[in-house]
């Protein structure tokens, strides 16, 4: 883990907006998510943060929806609506609230080590919804059988692909046979969905 978050930091270049320098704010992660080495699904994966992790938020870019902490030992980047922090006595998501939180600012710059394959989503860009309770479900093996002979056009979205999301109304769904869930599949993995709640309810790896 060590050498991971020394590879992610000698490759990125954050700088932080005036005033905010040494800011940190106490955040608590939503849902299990991805930690990214950058500010996008497309960058890999450097930990994890999982449900009720307590994270320090150091600031957002921006004009986005991408923060960053350190969480779990893992210092990287996770979408903001994953994330809560305590205001005025009350939970309140990051990402609807980062002017009045007054969340700093920050910049980040890439390097060649660090390019992502493909470009970055913007903030107009269509992200996965808010995350949600759901039921636990493990899909049988035949399930995955399906996915693997049965493939789907991928649908790129901003946001973290987890447990619980909100896959926008546009999105359309393969019918499993014989299986009460759908499937469909984000930014190049294979979900699960409930199809009357739009909800993802398994994620495979």
């Amino acid at each position: 883990m060590t050498m991971t978050r020394n590879i992610f930091l000698a490759g990125a270049v954050l700088v932080a907006s005036a005033g905010f320098a040494h800011a940190e704010m106490a955040a608590t992660a939503i849902n299990d998510l991805n930690v990214r080495a950058g500010p996008g699904p497309q960058y890999p994966s450097v930990g994890i943060a999982t449900r009720g992790s307590s994270a320090y938020l150091d600031g957002c870019i921006q004009g986005s929806r991408w923060c960053r902490v350190d969480v779990n030992g893992v210092r990287g980047w996770v979408y903001a609506e994953y994330l809560q922090v305590q205001h005025e006595g009350a939970p309140v998501v990051v990402e609807q609230n980062q002017t009045s939180l007054g969340v700093p600012v920050v910049t980040y710059e890439t390097t060649a080590s660090v390019v992502p394959a493909e470009p970055q989503p913007g903030p107009g860009d269509e992200l996965l919804g808010p995350v949600g309770d759901v039921d636990a479900i493990t899909p049988p093996a035949e399930v995955r059988t399906y996915i693997d002979t049965t493939p789907a056009q991928t649908v790129q979205l901003g946001g973290d692909v987890v447990v619980g999301a909100e896959v926008p109304a546009d999105v359309t769904f393969q019918e499993v046979p014989n299986y009460e869930y759908r499937y469909t599949r984000i930014n190049d993995r294979p979900v699960l969905v409930d199809p009357s709640t739009r909800r993802i309810v398994y994620v495979y790896n």
